[in-house]
């Protein structure tokens, strides 16, 4: 009985030995990365708070302010990259700028997806010291502090350049026309305006001189005249002027120094004018 108990400890043994050192147990999983996270509307930024203007309404933007593949598109506070992306997807090359980097980065993204990267760039920065000399359209959503302090870099921009905001109007300005999308939320309204040409200052009409004054668009002024001063009022509309002195009327373009059209009324025909050199 003793030997039988031996032998079965030495079996043991030789099975435990053959069987080599336990297995150490398996290594704990790390727990898997958090997806990286997307900015949500209502994202905090320097001067403005993202909220996406609605898809039907970039889209109705977009259409008033006559898109085209000849375009260069800017938009300040770009966000997502949404107005930019629909613009390149027109053909026209679009810039947005945004100062978050977390939106910039999802702009681009977006742009990648849409397969239009190569016409819509992404740039962070602030709005207030962007380069928009370039712009053929501005598309933006901005609020009326914002708009009051671009309003000296928008006046420097070609005349006929393109300003559509999203729910805002510029303060001061007279929009060209409202336009408004549906299935849109609360966001369903968008003013645009065209860029004036600065006439204000002193003209040769002929033998006369017209004195000028401008607040946006609206003209007002003087025709100081040899047959007597006239008080004169009208409008700029882009490179597009109408003036109304007493019962005369002169339509035309400018174009630089130089403004010229059709006359009506006491005179008719062409007329034209130059702008008087400032005196040193």
């Amino acid at each position: 009985m003793r030997f039988r108990g031996v032998l079965a400890i030495l079996s043991a043994a030789l099975v435990a030995a053959c069987a080599g050192p336990a297995a150490p147990p398996a290594p704990l999983t790390p727990p898997a990365a958090p997806a990286e996270q997307q900015p949500l509307p209502g994202h905090p930024g320097k001067d403005v708070i993202w909220v996406p203007t609605p898809p039907s309404l970039v889209e109705r933007m977009l259409d008033m302010a006559a898109v085209t593949k000849d375009d260069y598109v800017i938009d300040l506070g770009s966000g997502d990259g949404r107005v930019v992306i629909a613009a390149a997807k027109r053909g026209a090359r679009a810039v947005g700028v945004e100062y978050t980097p977390e939106l910039v980065a999802m702009a681009r993204r977006n742009a990648a997806d849409a397969g239009v990267a190569e016409l819509a760039t992404f740039v962070q920065g602030d709005m207030f010291e962007a380069d928009i000399s370039r712009a053929t359209v501005l598309a933006l959503f901005l609020l009326p502090a914002n708009l009051e302090r671009l309003k000296p870099q928008f006046r420097t921009l070609k005349p006929g350049t393109r300003i559509v905001n999203n729910g805002y109007r510029i303060p001061a300005w007279d929009e060209a026309q409202v336009g408004t999308a549906g299935d849109c939320g609360a966001w369903c309204t968008a003013y645009l305006y065209y860029v004036p040409a600065d006439v204000a200052g002193a003209w040769r009409l002929g033998k006369d001189e017209l004195t000028l004054r401008q607040d946006f668009q609206a003209l007002t002024g003087r025709l100081h005249a040899g047959s007597g001063d006239r008080n004169v009022e009208g409008w700029v509309h882009g490179e597009r002027i109408h003036l109304r002195a007493g019962l005369d009327q002169y339509d035309g373009r400018v174009q630089g120094a130089r403004m010229s059209g059709e006359a009506s009324g006491s005179v008719s025909g062409f007329w034209s004018a130059e702008r008087e050199k400032a005196s040193r």
